[in-house]
């Protein structure tokens, strides 16, 4: 059973493997994807705290 190491979103032809540009760009477009990813999860998940918070201070204000 042999294990596949693709750190890039598409695999790259054997043909421009030796071009490293090439292979950086595709390592650079995964990676900014992936922070992307990873800052809009942590967004959510603040915005979903604040809402909870902000509930929580109407409701102890008496709904204001």
């Amino acid at each position: 059973m042999t294990q596949n190491h693709i750190a890039t979103v598409n695999p790259l032809p054997s043909s421009i493997l030796h071009n490293s540009t090439e292979v950086r760009r595709q390592y650079t477009r995964a990676a900014a994807k992936q922070t992307v990813q990873f800052f809009s999860r942590k967004m959510r998940s603040f915005n979903r705290k604040a809402a909870n918070v902000a509930s929580d201070m109407t409701q102890m204000q008496g709904g204001h």
